[in-house]
């Protein structure tokens, strides 16, 4: 729940990891029962960590998509019966927004023009929050996103379900710079990660044994090309080259000022828990504009983001007509 501001009065987080843990990935089906099963606790569980009463709500805010329909489905009707029972307005938002609006609980005062990196399980979307409070989408994934690749870089090592939070674990103990793997490279300021997926398997395969130690050097060299890949997104969008070039990664302070508009770097979505990303974008970014990457509880999908990113368009384009269906392909909105 969050109220004016914006502020954070509570945020409870039901995980479903221990229920997908055992299939190796997320089960739709499964998913959407444990929605059902769930979603009313949670919200009741919320107004009494907030200390507030049904009848301080003023709306309701819920996302509409992306994501699995089955899920999608069981928050937007429940939203919009809430709304309807207590004569609310309801607002449909996409939570890939959200993730971006979740820095305003880091800091109240920030507003657009943004530069924003969403980096989750489905997506990894270079953006502009723009100053008419509009979201472009400047650069996107051609494959795999970066927490996909994660996932999928995880089984090949053999790793558990969820793959990204067990690569990051594992890779504190090894070397980065073991294994050379390549930076995937796509055309403007796109991603690619099914290159560097397959460099992995390659490598694995020609091992005919892995020591704890090699599992270890594997994780920290395949995270850090995606860390590095990431990376050199913002920092081509920060500075475009006129020959389509990409800039090496920034070691120094010669390119400050360069910046021009961005005043601000946001960095959301599931994958930006992960701790090197927030320790080398720090490094990388940093010094060139104000950095915020949200604390990881609001960076994995969370009922805060989606209650700040409400509040943003209710004030910008007011409630929504309902009945509204949800959406598994909406974008940024």
């Amino acid at each position: 729940m969050v109220g004016d501001g914006p502020r954070l009065l509570s945020n409870v987080i039901r995980s479903q990891d221990a229920l997908h843990a055992p299939y190796g990935g997320v089960v739709p089906e499964l998913a959407a029962r444990a929605h059902l099963q769930t979603l009313v606790p949670v919200i009741e569980r919320a107004l009494e960590e907030a200390g507030t009463r049904w009848e301080q709500i003023d709306a309701v805010g819920v996302t509409r998509g992306p994501g699995l329909i089955g899920c999608l489905l069981v928050g937007v009707n429940l939203g919009q019966a809430i709304a309807w029972a207590r004569g609310l307005p309801v607002i449909g938002v996409s939570h890939l927004a959200a993730h971006v609006y979740a820095a305003l609980l880091e800091d109240e005062q920030l507003r657009p023009p943004v530069l924003g990196l969403v980096v989750s399980g489905g997506h990894s979307d270079l953006i502009r929050w723009q100053a008419n409070g509009e979201i472009a989408v400047i650069g996107r994934t051609r494959d795999d996103a970066a927490g996909e690749a994660f996932d999928k870089g995880a089984r090949i090592l053999g790793l558990p379900f969820p793959g990204g939070p067990a690569i990051d674990k594992l890779a504190a103990s090894g070397d980065p710079k073991a294994v050379a793997f390549p930076r995937p490279r796509a055309p403007g300021l796109d991603f690619s990660f099914s290159g560097v997926k397959t460099a992995l398997l390659y490598e694995v395969r020609k091992r005919k044994t892995i020591s704890e130690q090699e599992r270890a050097d594997l994780a920290a060299s395949y995270q850090e090309a995606i860390v590095d890949a990431l990376l050199q997104r913002v920092e081509a969008a920060i500075f475009p080259s006129p020959s389509g070039q990409f800039p090496p990664p920034l070691a120094g302070e010669g390119r400050v000022g360069a910046v021009g508009s961005w005043q601000t770097i946001v960095i959301g979505g599931g994958v930006a828990r992960n701790r090197r990303l927030r320790e080398v974008a720090q490094a990388r970014l940093g010094h060139l504009a104000r950095l915020i990457i949200p604390a990881p509880e609001l960076c994995t999908d969370n009922a805060a983001m989606i209650g700040v990113a409400a509040l943003i368009e209710w004030d910008r384009r007011g409630p929504d007509p309902a009945p509204f269906d949800a959406d598994p392909s909406l974008g940024f909105g």
